[in-house]
């Protein structure tokens, strides 16, 4: 899975559990223990990102090659 697959897939999962912690439905315990699946989420979110992000300052501009 590609870099960005990988983020569309943390994103997709933390707006299924924002749905279900704004529905109400979810037990406080449940709540609680969904707040910090999602804190481990945005977690992994921010280290893909800061990946990509670095990534992509390594690339050089198309037409831009490397001096020897």
């Amino acid at each position: 899975m590609s870099g960005v697959e990988h983020l569309d897939n943390l994103i997709a999962q933390l707006e299924r559990a924002a749905e279900q912690l704004r529905s109400g439905e979810l037990s406080p315990d449940a709540a609680a223990t969904m707040v910090e699946d999602c804190a481990a989420l945005a977690t992994q979110a921010a280290a893909e990102l800061e990946q990509l992000a670095q990534a992509e300052a390594f690339t050089p501009a198309p037409g831009q090659d490397s001096l020897l």
